[in-house]
């Protein structure tokens, strides 16, 4: 993309806007002290030691002498009085003056806004801003000059002095137009070129890159990490694709420049923006129900259930027709944006400080590269690390090139396809051993974020060696992490049915898998139990997950896991037949306990499942349900508040147990009934008169038959 100074960049959407800011309803005298207490804390400030400094060095003098002025005015010995007509307390300032106050008071709170907003703003934005900037700072200049010159002076009846000084103020104020500094304009086509180079596929030169980073004072790796964190969060207040893919290119030219001017880096242990969304606990609706993940963009199908739609979108290429959670069959395949909850999900990661939207604006719909900027100085950044990575004899220089490379992979589909075109993986499975722990974290890593592109699936399971190494990170990996990412790039692959049915197959992954899930921390245990739901998805990998203990499994963390370990149980007794129900028996009435104490999720789940393993197991399993204490309770308690599934569901086991109790155990075994489709509040089941009632009455004692 070619950037042009007059075009590239639209002006930024302020934060915040000048209509934020509103005249406070003070008395006079308090409203003058506020106006000096405001000019003191702005005069405070210091000026910006780069660009637009002369701007900011000017705006902070006036400041300081609109404070010497508002002290002046508030030491006058001024008569006292109430007006009975306004709320206001009045001292002898006209309506005019009191007016002109308020409006200094907004001003004066724009400039203190602005100054902050240049001092904490990313320093490329602000250079290539440099324009609308100066702008800003010129028009509030001007707003205070007029505001100054219709300050009736006479009527205040100032000293000699104070006017001499609000005549001073007013005539600094009165600039002819705005000032941009010519250093920082020749900085900016400076910068302006070098991208337009880039996108031509020219290599910057190393010493001009020295400059205009040394002038801008990101002098080290971890400033310019701060800066592309800037830039990020600057593309959310973006209103316009352009502007947005104007960010990006400077994010890949600034990331291109820290790699070549100052290294790979090492992750912080304390970000100072930025969390991850597996550091918190997402809330169970923000979750899909498919990856257990964090949704970012929820979409509704045709049964009302909501996922996210890169899972939901898999879930269909994988052949299946069916809603995942209910097991229904669907009318269409139509995705509906469930956009309500998309804007809880943003409020929540924004008040968490956990990155929502992607920057991943490269490609639109039809294919065609919208970024070529951006796009050249990812394959130059990848290229340099990769021919530093071949190079590299020092452990701790090789783990900076390839956290460096993890987080690129991280960043977009052309960084993922670049790295694995590159030759990546090879150099990373050389990498997975046990010596060093951090840096097989940071080479598994790289590899579960380049398996996020569906052709690198292939690359990973067709390139020599790469998934071997993945199952043994997997199986005796040196950390908890390095574990964990193993077992979510096995849930990546099985994203393909062919790998998803290779995967199973293999004893290795399996038990890898199990143990995660049994010993790991509460993150690691996700990540296998994600990769677990995903292979039992398998009508023939069930068997395979049954013989190496998926079902002991889940009972062994059912407990503290109960959404996740209800939700494998459920699919497991679905696709796993006779021996799934068989080897669930013992867990009846853990999932009686479930059905009371879980959430909704989880009960519904687990109302499923009871209703599965009844009409597989006969009356043997619906003998061991009704003798869980208080059962009929519970299920009269979902009948009435909970999800439609699971009303459905628990209606449909509760007609089991009342067959069962009736003694029509033919019925049961052969699954004589179906889901029953009812309102709580005005559907009965009616049994016939002719039941013998005694068996019904010791299961349901508080139940009375209708007749």
């Amino acid at each position: 993309m070619a950037v042009s100074p007059e075009e590239s960049f639209p002006p930024r959407k302020r934060r915040p806007s000048a209509n934020s800011f509103v005249a406070p309803n003070l008395s006079d005298h308090n409203l003058l002290q506020s106006l000096l207490l405001l000019s003191s804390e702005i005069s405070t400030l210091q000026p910006l030691l780069f660009l637009l400094k002369k701007n900011t060095s000017s705006i902070i003098r006036k400041s300081k002498l609109l404070s010497i002025l508002f002290e002046e005015i508030n030491g006058r010995d001024c008569s006292s009085s109430n007006d009975p007509t306004t709320s206001r307390h009045v001292t002898g300032f006209p309506p005019s003056a009191v007016l002109c106050f308020d409006e200094l008071y907004i001003v004066l709170q724009r400039i203190k806004t602005l100054l902050e907003d240049c001092r904490n703003c990313s320093k490329m934005w602000l250079l290539m801003q440099i324009e609308v900037f100066s702008n800003a700072f010129h028009e509030l200049t001007l707003e205070l000059a007029i505001l100054l010159d219709i300050l009736p002076a006479k009527k205040l009846k100032l000293n000699d002095d104070v006017q001499e000084l609000l005549v001073l103020v007013t005539k600094q104020c009165s600039e002819n137009s705005a000032y941009v500094d010519p250093k920082d304009q020749d900085l900016r086509s400076q910068v302006v070129e070098m991208l337009d180079r880039i996108e031509r596929e020219i290599v910057p030169d190393q010493s001009k890159l020295v400059e205009i980073f040394d002038k801008l004072t990101l002098r080290d790796s971890m400033s310019c990490r701060d800066e592309i964190e800037l830039l990020e969060e600057e593309i959310q207040s973006q209103t316009d694709e352009k502007s947005k893919s104007g960010i990006i290119a400077l994010i890949g030219f600034v990331r291109y420049a820290k790699c070549v001017l100052y290294g790979g880096s090492t992750p912080r242990t304390n970000s100072r923006r930025r969390r991850a969304a597996g550091d918190v606990s997402v809330p169970a609706d923000f979750r899909c129900p498919i990856s257990l993940d964090l949704m970012r963009d929820p979409v509704v199908v045709s049964t009302g259930q909501t996922y996210d739609r890169s899972s939901i979108t898999l879930w269909f290429e994988s052949g299946h027709t069916t809603c995942p959670k209910t097991g229904q069959t669907l009318t269409h395949t139509e995705l509906t944006p469930n956009s309500a909850l998309k804007n809880l999900i943003a409020m929540w990661c924004r008040e968490q400080k956990i990155p929502f939207e992607s920057t991943e604006l490269n490609v639109k719909s039809n294919g065609i590269v919208t970024n070529k900027t951006a796009l050249e100085a990812t394959k130059m950044t990848v290229s340099f690390l990769i021919n530093k990575l071949k190079a590299s004899q020092s452990v701790e220089t090789a783990n900076r090139l390839v956290h460096e490379l993890r987080v690129l992979a991280k960043t977009d589909s052309d960084s993922r396809a670049c790295i694995a075109e590159a030759s990546a993986l090879p150099l990373l499975v050389k990498l997975l051993g046990l010596e060093y722990p951090s840096l097989q974290v940071n080479a598994v890593t790289t590899i579960l974020n380049l398996s996020i592109l569906e052709a690198n699936k292939t690359r990973i399971m067709e390139t020599d060696g790469v998934l071997n190494g993945v199952i043994e990170v997997l199986r005796s990996g040196g950390t908890w992490e390095a574990k964990g990412n193993a077992a979510a790039t096995i849930f990546s692959l099985t994203g393909v049915p062919a790998y998803k049915k290779k995967l199973a197959r293999k004893t290795r992954v399996v038990k890898g898998l199990m143990d995660l899930a049994r010993e790991g921390p509460t993150n690691s245990k996700r990540d296998a139990l994600v990769a677990i739901l995903n292979l039992v998805g398998d009508r023939e990998a069930v068997g395979k997950l049954i013989e190496g203990g998926v079902v002991e499994m889940v009972a062994e963390i059912m407990d503290g896991l109960m959404e996740e370990a209800v939700t494998i149980l459920e699919v497991v007794v679905k696709k796993g037949g006779l021996v799934a129900v068989a080897a669930a028996y013992p867990l009846i009435k853990k999932l009686a306990i479930v059905l009371r104490d879980g959430t909704d999720r989880a009960r519904e789940s687990a109302a499923s499942t009871l209703v599965n393993m009844c009409r597989k197991g006969g009356s043997d399993m619906v003998a061991e349900l009704a003798a869980v204490q208080g059962i009929e309770r519970v299920i009269w308690e979902i009948m009435g508040t909970g999800t439609g599934r699971a009303r459905r569901k628990a209606a449909t086991l509760l007609r089991v147990l009342r067959r069962w109790a009736a003694g029509l155990d033919a019925e049961v075994a052969s699954g004589a009934y179906s889901d029953v489709n009812m309102n709580t509040t005005s559907t009965r089941i009616v049994l016939p008169a002719t039941v013998v009632p005694v068996r019904l009455k010791l299961v349901f004692p508080k139940i009375v038959l209708l007749h």
